[in-house]
């Protein structure tokens, strides 16, 4: 409300909690609020002051909300949860996206992270056998409605978890340091997904035809991107990273509605997993 409304008082807030039928319409004490406002702080970091003079309550850090990834989307996940808890009526008419095992990790994972403890991990790989390891976590990331773990081996190697393959997860006594100069958003910075392989950088260039090109003004697929030609039936768009599989993973998502122009050595995998997949269909 106060992030539409600019500034409210209380009475004004009070109204709009009542209007938009909160906990049943019971009205907002002041001290109800005055507990949201440090809960909406320690939470997001937004912090909710009032004007002395007149009373009316605003946010004093709007560019906290803008100003990373974490903050706006915890801001737009709880959003949609106040909504939807308030709308039980057309529960039926919301459909999502279902939610992969390994989510009972994720509240501890966050606990070792922020403690700065060690974890012991079970882990299973597809089609080989599981094991366990101690490892240091760094960082959590969410790609394609999937949990990743960021950490550090003991042999000093970084390694990815998928939340959904690991067996178990145990918080150890044994702390360890996180390195003061290591950004969990400089490490992935060049490269898209999870998938971080030591291949070369590259300029990759892509055409988008029909309506793909505003997909991907609304929605680009890395930080790099940037459109550098328009005409009136497609668009290109250049961008600079580790062309992982991931990457060539999304492209090929879109089917004949993107082609890779450069560079050739790009543009050749592209084409030869289209070859593949081909080659599979022309099988009776």
């Amino acid at each position: 409300m106060l992030r539409l409304n600019d500034k409210m008082t209380l009475s004004q807030l009070n109204q709009k909690w009542i209007d938009d039928c909160v906990t049943d319409g019971n009205p907002l004490a002041r001290s109800t609020f005055n507990h949201h406002r440090e809960a909406i702080q320690d939470l997001f970091g937004v912090v909710i002051d009032c004007e002395r003079n007149t009373y009316r309550y605003y946010i004093s850090n709007p560019s906290v909300l803008a100003d990373d990834e974490l903050t706006p989307w915890l801001f737009s996940t709880m959003t949609v949860h106040g909504v939807l808890a308030d709308s039980v009526a057309v529960k039926d008419r919301v459909v999502l996206e279902d939610v992969p095992a390994g989510m009972e990790y994720l509240s501890l994972l966050v606990s070792a992270i922020k403690s700065n403890h060690r974890l012991l991990i079970g882990y299973q790989k597809f089609g080989v056998e599981g094991y366990e390891k101690v490892v240091c976590p760094y960082a959590l990331k969410l790609f394609h409605q999937r949990w990743y773990l960021l950490a550090r081996t003991a042999d000093d190697q970084m390694r990815i978890y998928a939340l959904d393959r690991m067996t178990k997860a145990e918080q150890t006594t044994e702390s360890f340091t996180m390195p003061r100069d290591f950004s969990p958003k400089t490490y992935f910075a060049e490269y898209f997904g999870v998938l971080t392989m030591p291949i070369p950088m590259a300029h990759v260039v892509i055409r988008a035809y029909d309506t793909t090109p505003n997909y991907l003004r609304t929605l680009p697929l890395h930080h790099s991107q940037r459109e550098i030609a328009t005409t009136a039936d497609h668009a290109d768009f250049a961008y600079d990273l580790r062309p992982t599989a991931d990457f060539l993973g999304q492209l090929l998502s879109h089917g004949a509605r993107i082609e890779v122009l450069e560079p050739k050595t790009v543009r050749q995998q592209m084409k030869q997993m289209i070859a593949d997949s081909l080659e599979r269909y022309r099988k009776p």
